[in-house]
C-alpha cells in the first residue's frame, strides 16, 4: 500500500472516496469538498491548500483524509493564536501548518476515511494515514499537524505516538424519541417550557411564517435570497463569508436530499424573505451551519436556527442536533454541553512539551465548566439524565 498526496480532490476518484464515507456524514463527500476547492472557498486565498492524503492498494482508494495547509488559523474554531504567538516570541514560524478538518465547518465527524473491518485493517490504514500526515510535515517543514473535531470512534485510532489532545465543549440537542414539538417540551422544567412557548408566539404574533425547503424544493431565487442574508451578517460584523452562491448551488444541486434550506416570510411574501438558516443533514444527526437576515425580529434568531430543526430532527427521526459551536444561549432551548476534541502533533519537541502543560490545564478547566453548566440543565431531573 501506498500514500499518495494531492492538491485537487477532483484528482481522486468521486465513487471510490464516497465509498469510504460513513452515515452519509455531508462534509466529507467528496461533492462538498470539491464544490469547496471549485468556487474558490478554499485555496491561497483564503489560507486553505488542499493536501488531501489517498492510501492505495494497487489502484483502489482504501482510505483517505482531507487535509489542507494552512497560512492562518482562520475558519478552524479550535484556537490556537497563543501558539502561534509562543513560536514567534522564540523566533520560529508557527505557520504553514497542517490541518485535518472541514475548512470553516465546527462538526465533529469522520476525519479519516477508511472502509470498515473486523480485523483491524481499519485502525491499520487510519495509523497510515496519520504517519503519512507526519511524514509530509516534515518533509514539507509544517511547524505541526492537527486533527479537529475528530468522531469519538476515530479518535483512538488518531491518537497515537505522542499526539496532544484538546477538550472543548459545544450544545448539542439528544432526541428521546420524542413524538413531536410539545413531547420535548413536557420534558423541560415549567419556566423554560413556558419561555419558548413565549419566544414561537412572538414570531408568529410578528406575521412571519416559515418554509423548510431542500435541494429539489429550494429555487435559484431562493439561493440568491440566502447568499445575500448570509454574506450581510459578515458585512456587518466585519467577518469573513467563506462560502458564495455558486458553492451552495453545487452542494444543493449534488446532494439535495442533504440540504436544509429554512427561509422566513413576513404575511406570506415568499417572495421577499427576511432569515434564513442553512443546516445539512446525515443518518442521524442535522447540522446547523448559516444563518442570515435582512430584518430583525424578536426571537427569529431561535426560531429559524434551533426550533425548526428540533421540529426536523423529530419528523425526520435524527438522534442528534449539533447547531454549531459556542452560544450558552442555546442551554436554555433544550441542549447540553457535549464535549469535543481534537488531536495536535508538534514538530519542536520542546514546543510540544510545552503545549501538553497548557492542555492539561485546558482541559481541566473545559471539564469543570462542563460539569457547571449541567448544574443549568433546563430538564426535568429524570429526562436531563438521558440527555447527559
Amino acid at each position: 500500500m501506498k500514500i499518495a498526496t494531492f492538491s485537487v480532490i477532483d484528482d481522486i476518484d468521486a465513487r471510490q472516496w464516497n465509498a469510504l464515507a460513513r452515515g452519509r456524514y455531508p462534509f466529507v463527500r467528496h461533492e462538498f469538498l470539491a464544490a469547496m476547492e471549485r468556487h474558490g472557498c478554499v485555496g491561497e486565498s483564503s489560507g486553505w491548500i488542499p493536501r488531501h492524503l489517498g492510501c492505495f492498494d494497487g489502484d483502489e482508494l482504501v482510505g483517505a483524509m482531507p487535509l489542507y495547509e494552512k497560512h492562518n488559523s482562520w475558519g478552524e474554531f479550535v484556537f490556537d493564536h497563543a501558539w502561534a504567538e509562543a513560536f514567534h516570541r522564540a523566533g520560529l514560524a508557527y505557520y504553514p501548518k497542517l490541518v485535518n478538518a472541514i475548512p470553516f465547518t465546527p462538526a465533529t465527524g469522520q476525519r479519516v476515511l477508511v472502509r470498515e473491518d473486523e480485523r483491524g485493517f481499519e485502525t491499520t490504514i487510519a495509523a497510515k494515514l496519520v504517519d503519512g500526515m507526519r511524514e509530509l510535515m516534515r518533509r514539507g517543514n509544517f511547524s505541526g499537524a492537527h486533527s479537529l473535531f475528530v468522531a469519538p470512534r476515530q479518535f483512538e485510532q488518531l491518537n497515537i505516538r505522542g499526539a496532544l489532545s484538546r477538550l472543548d465543549c459545544q450544545f448539542h440537542w439528544h432526541n428521546r424519541d420524542y413524538r413531536d414539538f410539545d413531547d420535548f417540551l413536557a420534558t423541560l422544567k415549567a419556566k423554560k417550557r413556558k419561555n419558548i412557548r413565549q419566544e414561537r408566539a412572538r414570531v408568529a404574533q410578528a406575521g412571519v411564517t416559515v418554509r423548510r425547503l431542500d435541494g429539489h424544493t429550494a429555487t435559484a431565487q431562493d439561493w440568491r435570497d440566502f447568499t445575500s442574508m448570509y454574506r450581510a451578517i459578515y458585512d456587518r460584523k466585519y467577518g469573513y463569508p467563506a462560502f458564495n452562491l455558486n458553492f451552495f448551488r453545487a452542494v444543493a444541486d449534488a446532494m439535495p436530499e442533504q440540504v436544509q434550506l429554512v427561509l422566513a416570510q413576513r404575511d406570506g411574501d415568499a417572495e421577499h424573505p427576511i432569515a434564513a438558516a442553512l443546516m445539512y443533514l446525515d443518518d442521524d444527526t442535522l447540522y446547523g451551519r448559516h444563518w442570515g437576515c435582512r430584518e430583525m425580529v424578536d426571537c427569529l434568531h431561535f426560531e429559524v436556527c434551533y426550533y425548526q430543526g428540533i421540529e426536523l430532527c423529530i419528523e425526520r427521526g435524527l438522534r442528534r442536533f449539533d447547531p454549531g459551536a459556542q452560544g450558552e444561549h442555546k442551554i436554555a432551548r433544550g441542549f447540553s454541553p457535549t464535549p469535543t476534541r481534537s488531536l495536535h502533533y508538534l514538530a519542536e519537541p520542546a514546543f510540544a512539551d510545552a503545549v501538553a502543560r497548557f492542555v492539561g490545564h485546558e482541559t481541566s478547566g473545559v471539564e469543570r465548566y462542563i460539569d457547571a453548566v449541567k448544574r443549568h440543565s433546563p430538564y426535568h431531573a429524570d429526562a436531563a439524565c438521558e440527555q447527559l
